[in-house]
């Protein structure tokens, strides 16, 4: 099955213009996310220089695994290391005021996170000045001890000194954290948004 994913993404990839917006949708994972055990992976964008489709999957694998940390920390309780997919500083300190008072809401109760699936995503890569950025849209189903939640979470990715991070990350769930503190119905397309 994942033979025939790659397969059309690799076709969807050849047929994408070097130039503009480009875009690719995927399927739900059958398998959910591949949690890892340490945070010493770095993920390398194909070109130190700037960004383009042939980072939609390492874009979308980081996404993921970010997003699963962060419903681990929320709900279960463990360390996130932020560090691993962003690198700046009003950002990081967004995400642990997020997590901090998410987990203050949930934490108390007996429902912990046991896996969480993507729907049907998309990786969109957008031209700029500075090398370009990939926008990245994950509906998440986060399946709980009892029953589940889904949520649409995104993302603005961009290549610093070749590895990729995440700019900006919205969840735009009625009276979530985000939706509160940051607006709702945000159009997520600056990917300098926390340099100001």
């Amino acid at each position: 099955m994942k033979f025939v994913y790659l397969f059309i993404i690799l076709l969807t990839l050849s047929s994408c213009s070097a130039y503009g917006t480009n875009n690719i949708e995927g399927t739900p994972d059958t398998e959910g996310p591949v949690l890892q055990d340490t945070y010493e992976y770095e993920y390398v964008a194909k070109d130190e220089r700037g960004l383009s489709e042939a980072d939609f999957e390492t874009a979308y694998d980081m996404c993921v695994k970010a997003l699963t940390d962060y419903y681990m920390a929320v709900w279960n309780g463990t360390d996130i290391e932020l560090d691993t997919f962003i690198d700046n500083q009003n950002l990081t300190q967004y995400m642990q005021r997020k997590i901090q008072s998410q987990s203050d809401v949930y934490a108390p109760y007996d429902d912990k996170v046991q896996s969480v699936e993507i729907g049907a995503w998309e990786v969109k890569y957008m031209d700029d000045e500075d090398g370009g950025f990939l926008y990245v849209k994950l509906p998440a189903e986060v399946n709980m001890t009892v029953g589940s939640r889904g949520e649409v979470t995104e993302f603005l990715v961009r290549n610093g000194n070749g590895k990729l991070v995440i700019v900006d990350w919205y969840t735009g769930t009625k009276d979530g954290y985000d939706f509160t503190v940051r607006g709702e119905n945000l159009t997520i397309n600056n990917p300098d948004i926390w340099n100001e």
